[in-house]
């Protein structure tokens, strides 16, 4: 793993999905083969090596968050949109939890998305929001299929486990199944039921972009039309079934 400690100058950042988002690291250790940002974030940030080898961590991005802080127009922030905010570099340096405090003194809404367990060490500061969501992204329960797509992840049973940590602590919490990989979603959803308080549910967006490395694994069949409908269908009756509100994102 290349990891540079770089300056940013700027953290808090307009958001298309939510109001802003911050992102701590350039780059991302959890090296998921389908994120989307592999396919622009190497030419941006400069780096040539292959996605998932290297981590650029913004070593002053609690102080510049906090500048930005005091100027920008209410509105919650996501955390993190193109890197998982507690993917292993976080152990190391630590700038999720410090921007965080940054957004907690801000009072700030926030919505943190990730595929790591180690989220649990900021449960208490978390919990300490007057809004918070944490949403766990779980793409298939079937754990080889996570570990070819997912190799810097947390295992399934430890993101499981985490939520139900924040749910019981009364975080809002949410799974993001998407994009949907090979599995059985009525046993995922039987694992998910009483530790979530939603479901979004979603396909693979950039099928043009990932059918070499689909096919490379031997699962070229997932990313058909037919696929994603057949397991949208399956996911949202499942869900029904346990009580479970959700959002099917296509």
């Amino acid at each position: 793993m290349i990891i540079r400690e770089i300056q940013a100058k700027s953290i808090l950042n307009v958001s298309k999905i939510h109001d802003f988002c911050v992102n701590p690291y350039t780059g991302c250790g959890v090296g998921c083969l389908y994120c989307y940002a592999r396919l622009f974030i190497p030419r941006y940030s400069g780096h040539s090596e292959p996605w998932g080898t290297f981590v650029d961590a913004k070593v002053n991005a609690p102080d510049v968050l906090r500048r930005q802080l005091k100027r920008a127009k209410p509105g919650n922030v996501w955390v993190s949109s193109v890197c998982d905010p507690y993917q292993p570099a976080e152990e190391r340096f630590g700038l999720t939890r410090r921007c965080l405090e940054a957004l907690l003194e801000a009072g700030r809404p926030i919505l943190i998305q990730t595929k790591s367990a180690r989220a649990v060490a900021d449960l208490e500061l978390i919990r300490r929001f007057p809004e918070a969501r944490i949403t766990f992204s779980i793409a298939t329960e079937d754990e080889a299929i996570a570990r070819r797509f997912e190799p810097g992840a947390s295992p399934i049973a430890e993101r499981i486990a985490a939520l139900a940590r924040f749910h019981e602590a009364g975080v809002r919490t949410t799974a993001f199944i998407g994009p949907m990989l090979p599995g059985n979603p009525e046993r995922l959803v039987e694992q998910l039921a009483g530790v979530i308080d939603e479901a979004l549910v979603d396909r693979m967006n950039y099928v043009h972009q990932v059918r070499g490395i689909y096919e490379r694994l031997g699962f070229d069949a997932a990313l058909t039309d037919a696929f994603f409908h057949e397991r949208r269908e399956r996911y949202a009756r499942a869900l029904a079934k346990h009580g479970i509100a959700f959002q099917l994102l296509f």
